[in-house]
């Protein structure tokens, strides 16, 4: 009898410890490497991350030219030629890995500011992409990178835009994984998350062939872009969105599954979240509901000092205080702020388990966060990194679930 009980609990433990495990999803984060520029707490290095956080570290960004050769924006924090004694953000990254070997680190390529006119030039042309290619990929396996982040923000829209870029895009990712498959280097892409943007800009099927991740930008629905006031990562459309007529398909739900939708393949699929705001002034302090008219963007924040746009962290430590009033929208399942005529509409960790449980029941690879430097890395509002431990947490529990189900 005795045998038989400990048998037991040994079977107990063991299962105990199987369910804790990590999780098999993934959890991409971008952190921005300019944020080593900003102001008082708001500073972030390479020293801020844990690296056993996230599954995927992104660097964000290098950039490129239009002749196709790469354009490495602050050399001063990137690179190590005659460095002077400074600090550079490449080598401590690979530094990383000493403590947790499993962590994959991506080099991200693009992004918002870089706009589309040099990625479409580049991509039209065989021997430019070739030469963009020739240029990262020496710099991915000096760094121990694990793979290259295309963020091409986006093909056929915004500056130089052509038709052709829908077809080149492809081509490009076609090139790109020629040279990176064959050394088992990850190929991934950040990709839009609203329906207008999805339709015009990607072959959906043709680019998951080369892909091994889509990490997908499923936030910026709204901000200070619009005259009205809009969440910028609504799970759900409000019935308001009906009511004026439009922006119903600007919702996380609806980019997700509108993808799915595309064919694409949801083992691949990284839905996203941010740890940001999107801010306006009010045009009547009185008036906050959704499409209340605006001024403009929000006021600056004293970390990103940005208008229209804030980190949590700055949302937690300057605007929770007793003369800022929290409302939940139960309709998009996120939360939004007012002080004054300041209207801050972001993601906390209610909002964010939401969005997990969205994703999951979907059947995605995992989740991606913009960025870690704009959630409370440092902990000044209580635990340290709230959201992507959230994530994180959210994850485990259905990784959990999923081991659970299989143990019974």
């Amino acid at each position: 009898m005795r045998l038989q009980i400990l048998l037991c609990a040994s079977c107990l433990i063991f299962s105990c410890w199987l369910i804790s495990t990590a999780t098999s999803y993934n959890l991409v984060c971008y952190f921005a490497s300019w944020a080593i520029y900003r102001n008082f707490s708001g500073k972030f290095d390479i020293s801020d991350i844990d690296p056993h956080l996230c599954t995927h570290v992104c660097f964000a960004f290098i950039e490129l030219y239009e002749d196709g050769s790469l354009y490495v924006v602050d050399p001063w924090a990137s690179n190590d030629e005659d460095d002077g004694g400074h600090y550079h953000q490449f080598r401590s990254l690979a530094e990383l890995k000493k403590s947790n070997p499993d962590l994959k680190l991506l080099l991200s390529l693009g992004g918002w500011n870089e706009g589309s006119k040099n990625f479409s030039i580049v991509s039209a042309d065989p021997v430019r992409r070739i030469k963009l290619i020739n240029e990262i990929l020496p710099l991915i396996e000096k760094y121990n990178f694990d793979g290259l982040d295309v963020d091409w923000e986006y093909p056929t829209l915004r500056d130089y835009a052509q038709p052709e870029d829908k077809d080149n895009f492809v081509a490009l990712l076609k090139d790109f994984s020629e040279v990176l498959k064959p050394k088992k280097l990850l190929l991934t892409a950040a990709v839009a998350g609203a329906v207008d943007k999805i339709e015009s800009a990607y072959d959906v099927e043709k680019i998951m062939q080369y892909l091994d991740m889509i990490n997908l930008m499923t936030y910026d629905y709204h901000g200070a872009f619009d005259n009205f006031v809009g969440h910028i990562s609504p799970l759900h459309a409000s019935p308001l969105d009906y009511e004026h007529g439009r922006n119903a398909t600007y919702t996380v739900s609806t980019g997700l599954e509108y993808w799915i939708y595309k064919n694409a393949d949801i083992s691949k699929i990284n839905m996203g979240v941010p740890t940001y705001a999107r801010t306006f002034t009010l045009e009547d302090p009185n008036n906050h509901d959704l499409y209340a008219p605006v001024t403009g963007p929000g006021e600056r924040g004293l970390y990103t000092g940005l208008l229209g746009c804030l980190g949590y962290h700055e949302v937690c430590e300057f605007y929770s205080g007793s003369d800022s009033v929290m409302y939940w929208d139960d309709d998009q399942k996120v939360p939004h702020r007012v002080i004054g005529d300041q209207w801050i509409g972001y993601d906390d960790e209610k909002s964010i388990e939401l969005k997990v449980d969205f994703a999951m029941a979907h059947g995605v690879a995992g989740i991606m966060v913009w960025t870690m430097d704009t959630d409370d890395f440092n902990g000044l509002c209580g635990n340290k990194y709230p959201l992507i431990n959230t994530v994180k947490n959210r994850l485990t529990f259905h990784e959990n679930k999923k081991k659970q189900k299989k143990i019974s």
